[in-house]
């Protein structure tokens, strides 16, 4: 995708770009703060017409995304949760987050109790080292 391109994408109101294939200009991405999932980089250019369809359900590696489905992403990857799921999702989503928040609080506090992964380790044959 050019600098044009990009920032015809910017103005239309795009968030970003999921792609299963590679793109050119990486430093105007970068430069525009866009964020971009691609299989790679490349030095050529676009085909101008085609091939390629809008608004049908494509597969990525073992998972079918269709339009609609919600698409995350961040430094870790991709993720897409079907249309259908994103409510349940999102509800477990605050419910595991909100549990987390408390186990820092409690982290920052130094009240867990880590006991558990002592003990895991010794049932695996590691040394723990006193004072760790």
């Amino acid at each position: 995708m050019g600098e044009l391109m990009l920032a015809h994408a910017v103005n239309r109101g795009v968030a970003g770009f999921v792609l299963n294939g590679a793109i050119r200009d990486a430093d105007v991405f970068l430069a525009t703060n866009l964020p971009v999932f691609a299989a790679g980089i490349t030095h050529r250019g676009p085909y101008k017409d085609g091939p390629g369809e809008i608004n049908v359900p494509i597969a990525i590696a073992d998972r079918v995304i269709a339009p609609g489905d919600l698409i995350l992403g961040d430094a870790d990857g991709v993720v897409s949760v079907p249309f259908d799921a994103v409510e349940a999702v999102y509800a477990r989503t605050v419910a595991k987050q909100e549990a987390e928040q408390k186990l820092m609080e409690a982290i920052k506090a130094g009240t867990t109790d880590r006991s558990w992964i002592d003990a895991a380790l010794r049932r695996l044959g590691c040394e723990i080292p006193q004072g760790v």
